[in-house]
């Protein structure tokens, strides 16, 4: 059984209301109190001995990473590179969901800057000028991830645009022509807007016109909205879909199953983000990679030069690659 407070409390002879008031910096007591308390501390072995020495020196080696749903494959990849580098360099971190809501979030930061992070990471979704305004006042370094900020925060993201005119060039060379898009938000400037332009961009790149009725919004990114909309993708008239995630693509796998539609034979479907999911869907999907592990680790990174005073941290723009497995048929020889 581990140190208890009440131990320490009677070791350094003085109440446990006063070893609290230490533990969680709070008034009341003196320096030589303080002194007494953590000498205690360190000779007991009581647990939040990284917390009592960061008390001394201004340290907690804490940072808190925000995202806006923990639950998707998405979210999950990233953290997955973030606590890797995070606990490699003996620090913590405190994962927040804010549920994509305004509310949350500034809660959220309001307790990190409470609990005394040394940075935060902010994950995709719009940074807005209230959370900016949030985290200049309490003077805490930020790094955004597969976000940006209007600002000059530093960011580190794949370039949506130029990753989506991948997606829908490597479409057209495969003979494809009526190639239907289902985006996020027709208002997400985060990556709703960039893969659309990409899209389009594509399509103007090749001479080829496109017909409005191929644009599909779905609202977000998520497996459901994939299903939800694949009623649209059919009678677009399309002989493939770029589905701006790959939760959206096995939505769309999903439906076309369902409903006895062979894929690719009659309807090729692409993804985007390389999730687990585009590995065990069936058939495998074709889609757009992401290195999120990896854009974890140099999120961490970042941040980490940023806490050490640096000014001059560059935005990383990450590279994107074309996987290709069994989702898209080849029209042309």
């Amino acid at each position: 059984m581990g140190v208890t407070i009440k131990e320490v409390a009677q070791h350094a002879g003085v109440s446990i209301a006063t070893v609290s008031r230490i533990l969680n910096d709070r008034p009341g007591f003196k320096p030589a109190t303080k002194q007494k308390v953590l000498e205690a501390i360190d000779e007991l072995g009581y647990r939040p001995n990284a917390l009592a020495r960061g008390l001394v020196n201004k340290r907690t080696k804490t940072i808190g990473v925000i995202f806006p749903t923990v639950s998707s494959m998405f979210s999950a990849e990233i953290l997955r590179g973030v606590e890797e580098a995070v606990h490699a360099a003996g620090w913590s971190a405190i994962v927040c969901n804010t549920d994509s809501s305004t509310e949350k979030t500034l809660q959220y930061l309001e307790l990190l800057i409470e609990k005394r992070v040394e940075g935060i990471l902010f994950v995709s979704d719009l940074f807005t000028a209230q959370y900016e305004e949030c985290i200049h006042q309490a003077s805490v370094p930020a790094v955004l991830v597969s976000t940006i900020s209007y600002s000059g925060l530093p960011y580190v993201k794949v370039d949506d645009r130029m990753a989506a005119f991948s997606a829908t060039d490597y479409l057209i060379k495969q003979g494809h022509r009526k190639i239907c898009i289902v985006n996020g938000g027709k208002e997400d400037a985060i990556a709703g807007i960039p893969r659309m332009e990409g899209y389009k961009q594509a399509f103007r790149h090749h001479g080829l016109a496109f017909e409005p009725e191929w644009l599909i919004y779905s609202g977000d990114f998520s497996f459901q909205s994939g299903r939800s909309v694949y009623e649209q993708v059919i009678n677009s008239g399309t002989t493939a879909v770029f589905a701006c995630s790959d939760e959206l693509a096995a939505g769309i796998l999903s439906e076309a199953h369902r409903h006895s539609v062979a894929v690719p034979e009659e309807l090729s479907v692409m993804g985007y983000d390389n999730l687990l999911i585009a590995e065990m869907a069936i058939p495998p999907l074709t889609t757009v990679s992401q290195p999120l592990f990896e854009m974890g680790k140099k999120a961490v990174g970042m941040l980490f030069q940023v806490m050490d005073g640096s000014t001059c941290v560059p935005n990383c723009v990450m590279p994107h690659q074309i996987i290709s497995r069994e989702s898209v048929l080849r029209l042309i020889t």
